[in-house]
């Protein structure tokens, strides 16, 4: 594919098409130079591809489930061929190490593979009833329209998480993917689909911005919205699907723990917490932001955290291997060195980093960090590890619900009775022991707690539930006979 048949356009009902709202750049997340460009939607391209979609969604609804399956699989074939135009672009467009890129595109092979069996999942249930002769059937059903708007950091995977089951369970989706990671997560998807044979308006991906993610999320059409990003977008868009009763799947921020205890293997733990912090550039909602560690083994654990760090290399993924690539735009460069700057005037330690160059930030560990300080309270998207210390494993735990997030943790102790008796204490959707807090398996059910999500979850049996609504049908052979 080249980019020719996405330049200036968006992937509306009958494929490729000029959008109203004008075009956008897309630029190479190291260097700023222009890749490309593309087509942003306006809320009259969001009214006609859910009006589109929900006509298209009805017959695709009653295609038998084996041939739904088989596009999934399809899709899931031509995605691994493609792989090396996907992971190209995930490189250039979105500031990804070529293993990041590399992981992306598999995991996400895998979820679409997964998604391929559940039309043959059972989708309903008998019931019992006290009424004699009657039958009660529950089942589950498509929603309609999936609206889902997908981050720029996993364009790929955490897009087509929703995408996927949506798509298989016999929903017709608008894919909103933001315009930073528009060709990654979007575009390319939907060539991708309209290749595996999925018929036309099924799937419609309209790259944009607030405007045009408002515009989704207020259509009448579309029945749920999937939605990862901000906390604080998030709560808007819980709001209004509320006011519209309309479903929600929200997965949010994160300023996850990595809890170190004094019987760690610290040479473990410290490569778990270099993984955490500084995959991505930390540019995950689960990197390890907080590393509360036992004051007996801080010093330590903060060198060995130090050392791995020294031995990163920063720099442009697209000229050669490097641990860490660009943050992703000018404005995510501040907000990180101000949260770390901030920090220090206020009596934090750097060990090492706390600079940049560029959009190449350099991978910071910070010591003598307190509960008061933005690198604790904040979530920091960016290459930095505070460190804090604790005492006692109730202070731990204390210190872990100091953050009104609830994504995910992970705790490092070789006694696992009391690793496992702390990890159940915490309000977390996912806490990982002797492990860090990355984690992603597609066959688990993933999400998280407080202002980390409304409590839905993506993976596994899950997806059942999210997306589809469910029904109840009573029969009786004859009517009853009441009273009046």
């Amino acid at each position: 594919m080249t980019a020719t048949n996405w330049t200036d356009n968006i992937y509306a009902a009958n494929g490729w098409a000029k959008a109203h709202g004008g075009t956008t750049e897309v630029r190479e997340a190291a260097t700023g130079n222009v890749l490309t460009r593309i087509g942003v939607a306006d809320d009259s391209d969001v009214n006609t591809a859910a009006r589109t979609a929900a006509k298209a969604g009805a017959a695709w609804a009653e295609t038998p489930f084996d041939q739904r399956a088989a596009v999934m699989r399809k899709a899931a074939a031509l995605l691994q061929e493609r792989a090396a135009t996907f992971n190209d672009w995930n490189v250039r467009e979105c500031g990804s190490i070529v293993p990041k890129a590399e992981w992306e595109l598999h995991a996400t092979v895998e979820q679409i593979s997964m998604a391929a069996a559940l039309p043959m999942e059972a989708h309903g249930l008998l019931f019992p009833s006290s009424m004699p002769g009657r039958t009660n059937m529950w089942r589950r059903v498509p929603i309609g329209v999936v609206g889902v708007i997908a981050p720029w950091n996993f364009p790929l995977l955490l897009g087509m998480r929703s995408v996927a089951p949506a798509l298989a369970l016999g929903n017709a989706v608008v894919l909103k993917p933001d315009t930073q990671s528009a060709v990654t997560g979007g575009l390319l998807v939907a060539q991708l689909f309209e290749d595996a044979g999925l018929p036309a308006g099924v799937l419609q991906v309209l790259p944009g911005g607030a405007a045009t993610g408002d515009a989704l999320v207020r259509h009448p059409a579309v029945g749920m919205i999937s939605f990862t990003g901000s906390t604080a977008v998030g709560r808007q868009i819980g709001e209004i699907c509320g006011r519209m009763l309309k479903k929600t799947a929200l997965e949010l921020g994160g300023n996850n723990a990595m809890v170190v205890l004094a019987d760690a293997d610290l040479d473990g733990a410290a490569s778990c917490a270099a993984w955490s912090a500084f995959l991505h550039q930390g540019q995950i909602c689960m990197q390890a932001g907080r590393h509360l560690v036992h004051r007996s083994v801080a010093e330590a654990y903060a060198g060995k955290l130090r050392e791995r760090a020294a031995a990163l290399h920063v720099g442009d993924p697209a000229k050669g291997p490097v641990h860490i690539g660009p943050l992703i735009n000018d404005r995510q460069v501040a907000k990180v060195h101000d949260i770390v700057q901030s920090s220090i005037k206020a009596g934090a330690r750097a060990l090492i980093g706390a600079a940049h160059e560029g959009r190449m930030y350099q991978p910071t560990v910070l010591v003598d960090v307190t509960p008061d300080m933005p690198a604790f309270k904040e979530e920091i998207f960016g290459p930095v590890a505070p460190i804090t210390i604790f005492d006692t494993d109730e202070e731990a735990i204390e210190l872990v619900h100091r953050s009104d997030y609830g994504l995910a943790a992970a705790i490092h102790s070789l006694d696992l009775g009391r690793a496992t008796a702390m990890a159940e204490r915490l309000r977390c959707g996912m806490v990982h022991i002797n492990d860090q807090t990355v984690n992603n398996e597609f066959q688990v059910p993933f999400g998280g707690m407080g202002a980390s999500g409304n409590g839905g979850r993506f993976g596994g049996p899950a997806n059942l539930d999210e997306f589809t609504q469910t029904q109840w049908i009573s029969s009786k052979a004859r009517p009853i006979r009441y009273p009046f």
